[in-house]
């Protein structure tokens, strides 16, 4: 699945805001460029954020990164397709799907990839806000917990 794309919008776990382990490896390949914004709704599935694409005027905010290396994309991408969920057990249907995302970025557009969740949100918790981030902080003061 290579392309002539080397740039990536992350929402989630990959965030750097968000510390999370996974973070060590983006930041190894990829260089961040800066917060950005695709069409699409967020839903909180409890262990992890989902996004879905949508055509109506609802936006998630995220990170778009380049990455370092074009020579390293097959590898690069191999690692994250498989953290995401991408290659299911036998036969199972993928979490995530990796396709090309037009993302905005300082009021201009430009193509990325993106992790789109595959399976149902029915009866999910929609994230109104778009930022994963603000989602768990609001969350945490309000002494919830179990997100991420």
């Amino acid at each position: 699945m290579s392309s002539e794309i080397y740039q990536l919008f992350v929402y989630g776990s990959l965030l750097s805001g968000f510390h999370h382990p996974a973070y060590g490896y983006i930041s190894r390949y990829f260089t961040l460029i800066g917060p950005a914004k695709v069409q699409g709704k967020l839903f909180d599935m409890g262990e992890y954020p989902a996004a879905i694409p949508v055509n109506e005027d609802a936006w998630i905010t995220g990170e778009l990164y380049q990455l370092n290396n074009k020579e390293e994309f097959d590898w690069a991408f191999h690692q994250l397709d498989d953290y995401e969920g991408v290659f299911p057990e036998d036969g199972g249907t993928p979490l995530y799907r990796r396709e090309p995302v037009n993302v905005v970025i300082n009021e201009k557009d430009t193509l990325a990839w993106i992790y789109w969740y595959n399976q149902d949100v029915a009866n999910k918790p929609f994230i109104a806000s778009g930022s994963v981030l603000e989602y768990r902080e609001h969350k945490e003061s309000n002494g919830q917990s179990g997100f991420f």
